[in-house]
């Protein structure tokens, strides 16, 4: 999750080491496939609804004609006007700017949990002056992004999983010299990464749930946790370290971006901007293994945080291989505090946001996914092995073997219009919508490449060449991407790309059609006959996200003077009325991050609405929504250009003269309603 729009260059440089500042690791020349290879297809979808999982509800098919957009300002009062549908009936709250949590009337917010609050119960008291790795492994991580409730048996008990995706250290420590990092600040950040599994319990009577430091359940996992890899690529001589010659055990999990729950009671964590600690990319051995290192963004030279100065494997002159070690997808699990996180080389190697999981018809179970850098892909995984629904432990031990094996496939999207309708300003096709057709791409089966050139094992562990080679489409900045609950309708977020048309980059096209695309859009993908196992499907875009005034905006042909202002889509999440609920990663570019919602369905369809907004310099992470409560994780608070923990730019949470801490923040309304409802009751 890294952008120069409207990003301050404090979390360009700490979080992706200012990935966005330069030319894109891709260098394929991918163009939009649809403009070699056009096919005209009919307006009309007539792909026929399938099931998501047992008991889902049938998906209709995407059709119809599209209502004219009006534009109009943002304002929080017109899109308070009309009705509203199930679970979005508030009051958007308007932009802001301050040092706050701002939340929608009749609702209140708390903190549940920040960094270096207690996990385990033996944890120290969190003291900003004397931290160490040893508070830090007992203590909840730095930067909290992804978050997941798994419940309990009981009434009101969860398991609450939380990624921890980068340090920010400038911000961190009293006395930070980039320079001369001490030995004691790098390994509190090796143990600030990784991520938390806490008990979350709620009294009768209480209307939110609180931590509880459980000595059964909670858990921390991070940069010095071993963890086994499993899959195709397990054992490849490109996994191979002097301290790992086997290639099969690796120390830790990094930059833990967003991630999913699988329907058997794990959670899938994706390793995002992997290539930031690393030095010397430059002094790799041999010239494949430098141009395999470019491709992924490592850099040249002594990294950034200088970790190679305390353990030789980030040093890739020294130890090449580690850096592929990184950028799977990691399975938890937090049922089982004593097991080893997976990581699955399946699900392939690439810079993951996050991974999330449908049941098709057949059984098999598919994994939807995307590569957060500019110009890069969206990916699904197919089991060959189909999930068992029942409850024993036999069952649940098959399950966590179903991402093991089975096919890797990449996206390729072709426009249903004219080519010269995609002119790069946003306006919409004479058709009225962008939208057209795709292929899945089949990259490797287990041990079989379907890639010209390219063993299995490289498919899988350079996994970005193999997309390159396969001509999949590239496009601006794939995050999230998760399946309707009951529609199998699959959403992905694609935040921005300013270089979108730039010169020697890939042209606008239908699927990513602005030109300096600052603001993202939201993609909506149907598969062919309702099933996730199948290798087409249609596609449209449902939000072409910014100002609502802005002529190249689209919210669903939605009346644009009534919805509120949209920027850079991150993470998403779905509520019980399948709504879609959005976070953003804009940092300022149309005021404070926050968090959104809008109905995918019915008349209201497009209408979003704000719910609330967070303080300075911090970014909206991974929603969890509840029929009674909200829990948002507030990342990075106060990093803007120019603060440092002696000067801060925020004092949240804690306020006063503190500095500021990332924390999940919970929202409920305390007079026992629902989210979203429109009465006291939630009905």
């Amino acid at each position: 999750m890294h952008s120069r729009v409207g990003k301050s260059a404090a979390t360009c440089r700490l979080k992706c080491g200012q990935a966005c500042a330069g030319q894109a690791p891709n260098t394929s020349g991918n163009v939009y496939f649809g403009e070699v290879l056009r096919q005209v297809v009919s307006r009309r979808w007539s792909l026929k609804a399938g099931t998501v999982t047992a008991g889902a509800l049938a998906a209709a098919p995407l059709t119809g004609t599209p209502r004219a957009a009006a534009a109009g300002p943002e304002a929080a009062g017109p899109a308070a006007e009309g009705p509203a549908a199930e679970g979005t009936a508030f009051t958007p709250v308007p932009t802001d700017t301050g040092d706050r949590v701002v939340v929608p009337e009749g609702y209140r917010h708390e903190v549940l949990i920040r960094w270096g609050d207690p996990v385990l119960r033996d944890a120290p008291p969190f003291d900003f002056d004397r931290q160490t790795a040893a508070a830090q492994a007992r203590q909840f991580g730095v930067n909290n992004d992804f978050c997941a409730l798994l419940p309990l048996r009981g009434h009101d008990r969860w398991l609450m999983v939380s990624n921890h995706e980068y340090a920010s250290e400038p911000l961190m420590f009293g006395h930070w010299d980039p320079d001369r990092p001490t030995e004691e600040q790098v390994r509190t950040a090796w143990e600030a990464h990784g991520l938390s599994v806490v008990l979350l319990e709620r009294a009768p009577g209480e209307a939110v749930p609180r931590v509880r430091t459980d000595a059964r359940w909670n858990r921390r996992i991070t940069l010095t946790t071993p963890c086994e890899v499993r899959g195709p690529a397990a054992g490849s001589r490109y996994l191979r370290t002097s301290a790992d010659p086997e290639g099969v055990r690796v120390l830790g999990t990094m930059a833990n971006c967003s991630g999913g729950k699988t329907p058997w009671g794990t959670v899938l964590s994706g390793e995002e901007n992997v290539h930031v600690p690393f030095a010397h990319a430059d002094a790799a051995p041999t010239a494949q293994e430098r141009a395999a290192l470019r491709r992924y963004g490592f850099a040249p030279g002594p990294s950034l945080r200088k970790w190679e100065r305390h353990d030789r494997r980030f040093d890739l002159g020294r130890e090449p291989n580690e850096a592929n070690r990184f950028g799977w997808i990691v399975e938890i699990d937090p049922y089982d505090p004593h097991s080893t996180p997976v990581k699955h080389t399946a699900l392939g190697r690439f810079k993951h946001e996050a991974a999330n999981i449908v049941v098709a018809p057949d059984g098999r179970v598919t994994a939807y996914m995307g590569d957060d850098e500019r110009f890069e892909y969206l990916y699904k995984f197919v089991s060959d092995r189909r999930m068992r629904t029942g409850g024993s432990a036999a069952d649940r031990e098959h399950n966590t073997t179903l991402l093991d094996s089975g096919t890797l496939y990449a996206a390729r999207f072709s426009g249903d219009s004219p080519a010269g309708e995609t002119d790069g300003s946003g306006r919409l096709p004479a058709d009225g919508e962008f939208d057209g057709s795709g292929r899945w791409l089949p990259l490797a089966h287990n041990s079989r490449s379907f890639v010209d050139g390219m063993t299995a094992e490289e498919v899988y562990v350079f996994t970005r060449q193999a997309a390159d080679r396969a001509g999949a489409t590239a496009m601006d900045r794939p995050e999230d991407v998760q399946p309707h609950p009951e529609t199998g309708r699959v959403y992905a977020a694609l935040t921005n790309n300013d270089y979108r048309g730039a010169a020697g980059a890939p042209a606008p096209d239908e699927a990513n059609p602005r030109a300096t695309n600052r603001d993202g859009h939201v993609l909506e993908l149907e598969e062919h006959g309702g099933d996730a196992t199948a290798e087409r499907f249609r596609w449209r875009l449902m939000l072409v996200c910014g100002d609502p005034a802005a002529p190249g905006t689209y919210y669903a042909g939605y009346d644009k003077s009534r919805v509120s202002a949209l920027s850079c889509p991150d993470n998403i999440a779905f509520d019980r009325h399948g709504n879609l609920w959005l976070t953003t990663d804009n940092s300022g570019r149309l005021g404070n991050d926050g968090l959104y919602v809008v109905p995918t369905e019915g008349p209201e369809r497009g209408r979003v609405k704000r719910f609330m907004t967070i303080p300075v310099g911090a970014e909206a992470c991974g929603p969890v929504i509840e029929d009674d409560f909200v829990l948002l994780s507030v990342q990075h608070p106060g990093e803007v250009e120019g603060a440092d923990a002696q000067h801060p730019a925020s004092h949240w949470p804690d306020g006063g003269t503190s500095r500021p801490r990332a924390a999940v923040v919970a929202v409920w309304r305390p007079d026992g309603g629902g989210i979203g409802m429109s009465g006291p009751s939630g009905a």
